[in-house]
């Protein structure tokens, strides 16, 4: 038999609905919360948990956007295959390339990260030999089959997810029974923290908005979860389960945890540039405490890393299934096992170049101005997701009766308009308004040449 009689033209559906619901509670879980809810709090104090909930509520309609699309066509393992098909196929190339690059750039940084934070155990190890040990095992697990993948996410998402019930429960029990933080800041743990001289904006309203970006941002790599949905074997029955409880996940293990946080201590004595978590864990006693957190954001590092190799394969998987130029048709074999190995591997391989970048000062450069363009890019590419699921709305597919994104008629044009709202909001500090830029650059030159590429 020839190679393209024995080999599978469609993605495996490896992923059961074990996997799919523990990444979609972990996927919505990523470093920033963990680092950087420090930095939002002392920009907003308790007004954080309003943005939280308001950007919730938007990027949960953009959830059920897609996944009102993919409940159709379970077969779409990216955003190319929706995009190409309800805008066009010149969108759709321009999609597709550019949310690869917004899988590709965050997964050096994450990869960078992942170096420094096994350098805490050792030290003596250069950095580059562990980021070059990890891709191998991640590569791996990638390759293999796609159920090892849903696994080993599996527990990077258990991890993240006991860490921050451990906060919550933590700080009940100090509510509960009254607990005094000890320090000249201290006082007795209360939802009164929140709330005792409440000012919706107590840094001024310019610091307010700023806030914005920096939450929508922790948020990013969400829509993972819809593409994995379609890889499960029963994808109409998982992609409506997952996706309805996006709201309640966003309301237990940010709101609730930022909100616990606040009532353990008052919040404009938490530091801007320390975890807060390893705080609550130091009230209790815990002398292990940084140790603790390093590891539990060495496990989320780890799993966003893994879910990008992971989507960045399946998106250029989809490129190749749009467009049928030499570079598409050699990614758009399959490996026995109903992998885009080619994909992967070319992925992962640009990846590995981390250590090469870090070493030299003028790609480090360039690559820290791309990688702050990427939110600016990736604004983008969620408003076309928004335009598309409009032009289905109007098409023969439109299913009535099928997984629909709700009160339609408000909200896909309010979710829209939320993305432009982010968008404009960039250009307040002069660091987002370098990435507002780069991305508007990028929209227009690499627009124009999808244009020209497509229709050559």
């Amino acid at each position: 038999m020839t190679e393209t009689t024995t080999k599978p033209t469609e993605l495996s559906r490896g992923l059961t609905q074990r996997h799919v619901q523990m990444m979609a509670i972990g996927g919505t879980i990523g470093t920033g919360l963990f680092l950087g809810a420090g930095d939002t709090i002392n920009l907003t104090g308790p007004s954080v948990l309003l943005i939280y909930m308001i950007t919730g509520a938007f990027l949960f309609f953009m959830m059920r956007a897609i996944g009102e699309m993919l409940y159709v066509d379970p077969k779409s393992s990216s955003f190319v295959s929706v995009v190409s098909k309800y805008i066009n196929r010149e969108t759709g190339y321009f999609v597709g390339w550019s949310y690869w690059i917004t899988l590709i750039l965050p997964a050096m940084a994450e990869l960078t990260a992942i170096g420094q934070y096994l350098q805490y155990w050792l030290p003596h190890i250069a950095a580059w030999k562990m980021e070059l040990a990890i891709m191998a095992i991640l590569i791996i697990l990638n390759l293999t089959a796609v159920r090892f993948f849903g696994e080993a996410e599996f527990w990077f998402a258990s991890i993240k997810i006991i860490a921050i019930l451990m906060v919550i429960a933590i700080g009940l029990f100090m509510i509960v029974t009254g607990f005094k933080t000890p320090g000249i800041h201290g006082g007795t743990v209360s939802f009164k923290n929140i709330t005792d001289g409440f000012q919706f904006f107590p840094n001024g309203s310019v610091d307010f908005l700023k806030a914005f970006p920096m939450v929508f941002f922790s948020f990013v790599g969400i829509e993972f979860v819809g593409l994995m949905s379609a890889e499960t074997v029963d994808p109409k029955v998982v992609i409506p389960k997952v996706i309805n409880t996006v709201l309640v996940r966003i309301m237990i293990f940010y709101v609730g945890a930022l909100a616990i946080i606040m009532a353990i201590c008052n919040w404009r004595y938490l530091p801007a540039n320390e975890s807060p978590f390893v705080m609550v864990f130091q009230l209790i006693g815990l002398h292990g405490a940084a140790a603790l957190m390093n590891f539990v954001v060495l496990t989320a590092a780890l799993s966003a890393l893994n879910t990008l190799i992971y989507s960045a394969g399946r998106d250029i998987f989809a490129l190749s299934k749009e467009n049928d130029g030499p570079l598409e048709r050699y990614f758009a074999k399959l490996s026995r096992t109903a992998i885009p190995a080619r994909a992967i591997l070319f992925s992962a391989g640009l990846i590995c170049a981390t250590p090469v970048v870090n070493f030299i000062p003028a790609l480090s450069s360039a690559f820290n101005f791309f990688a702050s363009a990427t939110a600016a890019i990736t604004l983008v590419i969620y408003t076309l997701i928004m335009i598309a699921h409009r032009h289905y709305r109007k098409s023969s597919d439109f299913l009535p009766d099928g997984f629909k994104m709700p009160f339609y008629r408000v909200t896909s044009p309010a979710t829209i308009l939320f993305f432009i709202f982010i968008f404009a909001l960039l250009f307040i500090t002069p660091t987002d308004r370098i990435a507002a830029y780069a991305g508007l650059a990028w929209t227009i030159i690499f627009g124009l040449f999808s244009r020209y590429y497509v229709n050559k």
